[in-house]
């Protein structure tokens, strides 16, 4: 009878204090259990005011290339700004992926280094631009060209033109190229860079 008597009292200690533990676990209501998004809230606001289904990592601070690639059909090297813009024009109601569009890239990191940058980095910095927090910082390498980006908004809040300024460092066998622009969406997922607004820190 003392054991049975000493085993429910020591139950009951590991009880109480167990507690505690699993009310720590139990997530607070603004911090919502992992698959909670998917399953209640399955988009991601863009900045431009679209819905995006997935963030490809871009909201934990990291492009994936991979995923992207697959979205885009594979990844298209070596393509000039204005090709991509033609190709990304057809259909940008229906896309799955954000892009920046045109030349003027390479002013804000350099022309040799802009000229390097795929459909998929594009796509890296298009998204970013929709999804990333003011001041977050997304990367992504290309492991074709072995360039490292990282992109970096300096807008907290939407203007009215729809443009956001932002950050972009490449970083190769070149060494490091840093610059600031400004990027403009047509609400689409489309993002224009206008050269006039490029600034080169």
């Amino acid at each position: 009878m003392q054991s049975l008597q000493t085993f429910t009292q020591r139950a009951g200690i590991a009880l109480v204090l167990a507690l505690p533990c699993v009310a720590l676990a139990t997530p607070p209501s603004w911090a919502p259990a992992h698959g909670w998004r998917k399953k209640n809230d399955p988009t991601y606001a863009g900045y431009s005011g679209r819905e995006w289904d997935y963030d490809y990592g871009v909201r934990t601070g990291s492009c994936d290339r991979g995923r992207i690639g697959q979205v885009l059909g594979g990844v298209v090297g070596g393509v000039a700004g204005g090709a991509i813009g033609a190709e990304v024009a057809k259909g940008s109601e229906h896309r799955e992926v954000a892009i920046v569009v045109g030349t003027v890239i390479g002013a804000a990191i350099g022309s040799d280094i802009g000229r390097r940058m795929d459909k998929t980095d594009r796509s890296c910095v298009g998204h970013s631009l929709e999804l990333a927090d003011y001041g977050q910082s997304v990367q992504w390498t290309n492991p074709n060209t072995r360039v490292t980006y990282q992109l970096t908004p300096l807008d907290a809040e939407r203007g009215d033109d729809g443009c956001r300024r932002f950050k972009l460092i490449a970083h190769g066998s070149f060494g490091l190229s840093e610059g600031r622009t400004v990027a403009c969406t047509d609400g689409q997922g489309v993002w224009h860079l206008e050269d006039d607004r490029v600034s080169r820190r």
